[in-house]
């Protein structure tokens, strides 16, 4: 059960990891139309969605 539940908990942190980036992405392209502001914050990916959350 611990093994089953360890790897569950795994798959949700890597598909909020890729869904964070790609919604970062889509988000600053939409915003910018940059390219390298994309990249930039697809890395940061949560801290930049969190903040286009607050700020706009």
């Amino acid at each position: 059960m611990g093994k089953l539940f360890y790897q569950n908990k795994k798959q949700v942190i890597k598909t909020g990891v890729s869904f964070g980036s790609v919604l970062a992405i889509v988000i600053s392209w939409s915003v910018n139309e940059s390219i390298i502001w994309a990249i930039i914050h697809g890395l940061l990916s949560w801290i930049y969605v969190i903040y286009f959350a607050f700020i706009r």
